[in-house]
């Protein structure tokens, strides 16, 4: 009996073995799957990274190249060649702020859901600008209604704000107010105080002022609630950024806008510009802006994204330059390239996140945070793709992939953005130490535009490659200089330079 007990002992510790046996065959081969798996995984991500890397590359010869084409389009655009992508509008601006400007002026900055109005006292080189603004949103209903009713409400905020002026702001006797007017809508502009209207942008849809002179309907409305003001000076962000510029610095030769969107402008001599064919203005001198954003070259490293991007925005074929290097569009390519790696790579699970597929759901500022995250397991970034894509748990490798990723989008963005200004530097002989021995020219860029100021990977990546295009002997008497909403008072300061007083005088 005891030996029959036994016999059956070892038949169920044997089955039990052979049972254990069994779940570790499986269990090993599970994890031989999951092994095989994530190796797979990591090829596929390891794969699109490369060719993300390939695609964005910008060797320094390749910039040196694109700014070659940059100076290119400039003089075809400045000869009103019909098919050159730049087309280097005249700003009629040919006075700009010597710093001996006197007197009290005003702003009206128009570009957006908002307006700012300003004033600014001026006072000579002994003493510096004194100003005032206030920011107003605009209606949501008088952006879709008449000119009228927008310029009626703009016009009766204007004479509220000039209704606050306080004893630091002094109008001389017998001067009527004079304003500079920043309108960043694209514009036909025919002289320092006239222009008319192109197109609406940026959600605005009113009836009533395309093909009007947006300064002739100011003045109307200004009239109609009785505010004594004359607009003097018609201008853009960029060209109202450049003039504060040199109002600070008087090396400032261009002025460069680095946010949402993207332009430049800078100070042209009046006999290189072609198609000008009036008389030369007495600085021998006129301000371009270039629209650079529309620049074109085949040199640019477009990749699939960049082009499935531009043909599913609304204007498929435009602005190629702006939509790889502005705000508005860093963080869309970060998403298309995430999508891909969710799709081909299982980066953030077996399932695609569903908020990843949606247009510009990733925005610079989020794309930014991301990329500026220090901490060891990036946490900050983790937490990002929670709130935006709703991805509770990324791993560690999905993480610091996804900062890659944002690395090499900024990078490629800025290094463009520095050809650009190098190309400038270039057509005006400042990329350069003087070859007859005269002394180094001090050449100071002024740079406005919330990515520049906020995103500072990107900004000092700009700065990085503007020295390495330039070289050792060039670098250091070229200055980036932040001129903080310069458009503003550069607007003002504009209106006192074409005062109608200071051509009377």
């Amino acid at each position: 009996m005891a030996k029959g007990v036994v016999v059956g002992t070892a038949v169920v510790v044997c089955a039990a073995a052979a049972a254990a046996v069994g779940v570790a065959v499986v269990v090993s081969r599970r994890r031989k799957r999951i092994r095989v798996a994530e190796a797979g995984w990591r090829k596929k991500a390891s794969d699109v990274i490369e060719e993300v890397e390939q695609a964005f590359a910008t060797p320094t010869p390749l910039l040196r190249g694109i700014a070659d084409d940059m100076v290119e389009e400039m003089e075809r655009g400045l000869r009103a060649d019909p098919h050159a992508p730049l087309k280097m509008l005249i700003s009629y601006v040919d006075n700009l702020p010597t710093g001996d400007e006197h007197g009290l002026f005003y702003a009206l900055d128009l570009g957006g859901t908002n307006f700012r109005v300003l004033r600014v006292q001026l006072g000579g080189k002994e003493k510096r600008a004194t100003q005032q603004y206030e920011e107003v949103a605009i209606p949501p209903h008088l952006m879709v209604g008449t000119s009228a009713e927008l310029f009626d409400f703009i016009a009766a905020e204007l004479e509220r704000f000039v209704g606050t002026e306080g004893d630091d702001f002094h109008l001389p006797e017998g001067r009527h107010r004079e304003l500079g007017f920043t309108f960043s809508f694209p514009v036909h502009q025919t002289s320092i105080s006239s222009g008319t209207l192109i197109k609406w942008t940026k959600g605005f849809c009113i009836n009533g002022t395309v093909g009007e002179d947006v300064v002739a309907e100011l003045s109307m409305a200004m009239e109609r609630q009785g505010l004594d003001m004359k607009v003097t000076a018609l201008v853009n962000d960029t060209v109202g950024t450049l003039a504060g510029g040199i109002y600070a610095d008087n090396d400032v030769v261009a002025a460069v806008i680095l946010g949402t969107g993207t332009n430049a402008a800078y100070v042209e001599h009046a006999t290189a510009i072609p198609k000008w064919n009036g008389l030369l203005p007495k600085s021998g001198n006129m301000v371009i802006s270039m629209e650079w954003g529309n620049f074109k070259s085949h040199k640019l490293p477009r990749s699939d994204y960049d082009i499935a991007l531009d043909f599913e925005s609304l204007n498929p074929g435009e602005q190629i330059y702006e939509k790889m290097i502005s705000g508005m569009y860093l963080g869309e390519v970060v998403r298309r390239i995430l999508l891909r790696l969710a799709h081909d790579a299982s980066l953030f699970g077996d399932v695609v996140p569903p908020k990843l597929e949606q247009l510009f759901v990733l925005r610079t500022p989020d794309m930014s945070a991301m990329h500026h995250d220090t901490s060891h397991d990036l946490k900050h970034l983790g937490a990002k793709l929670k709130d935006i894509l709703g991805v509770a748990n990324t791993t560690l490798e999905a993480r610091y992939i996804t900062l890659h990723v944002c690395d090499k989008v900024a990078e490629r963005g800025a290094r463009l953005a520095a050809a650009g200004i190098y190309g400038i530097l270039k057509k005006l002989g400042r990329d350069r130490v003087p070859s007859d021995g005269s002394p180094k020219q001090r050449t100071v860029v002024a740079v406005d535009g919330g990515l520049f100021e906020h995103y500072k990977k990107f900004s000092a990546c700009v700065e990085a490659t503007l020295a390495d295009l330039l070289g050792e002997e060039a670098a250091p008497s070229v200055v980036i200089k932040m001129a903080n909403d310069g458009s503003g008072i550069g607007a003002a300061l504009l209106a006192a330079s074409h005062s109608q007083y200071t051509v009377a005088e």
